[in-house]
């Protein structure tokens, strides 16, 4: 899917006593522990936590600065793990804060940082199963640019 920057981004509104962060290595074990979480529930995926710090170092798509975590006083409530090609990786609210926009918070923070880096769009991959998602990428603006066969 995708999300024209050109047009109106709202402005993100978090949940209320969330604070937002970026990747930091003290955050690796709570921030990879939901990445799986997501995952398991039907989302991405995710190298073995040491590959998934080390390519921070030697990927040039990885980028502290565009992955986004959301923080509440249990801890790491939600991730939004962004490319530098302009695209986003992985999203997971935990499941004790689904519905309460958190997820659609961290994508319009992912398009207006994107949108300061002067990109034109912004993608990212759902499995057709994913109504959910769905629904919340459509509500935030993005449209299907290409379907793809799911893998086995």
């Amino acid at each position: 899917m995708r999300r024209d920057l050109s047009e109106a981004l709202p402005d993100a509104q978090w949940p209320s006593d969330m604070q937002l962060s970026v990747y930091r290595p003290e955050l690796a074990t709570a921030v990879h522990r939901l990445m799986q979480l997501g995952e398991r529930q039907g989302g991405g995926r995710v190298p073995p936590l040491e590959d998934w710090q080390q390519r921070f170092v030697s990927d040039p798509e990885y980028d502290l600065a565009l992955c986004f975590v959301a923080i509440d006083a249990e801890g790491v409530a939600g991730v939004a793990q962004c490319w530098t090609s302009s695209y986003i990786k992985n999203l997971v609210v935990h499941p004790r804060l689904q519905g309460r926009g958190l997820g659609r918070a961290l994508l319009l923070h992912a398009f207006g940082e994107f949108r300061q880096r002067h990109e034109g769009f912004v993608d990212l991959k759902v499995l057709e199963d994913n109504l959910r998602a769905q629904r919340l990428y459509e509500s935030v603006g993005m449209f299907v640019v290409r379907r793809e066969p799911v893998p086995d």
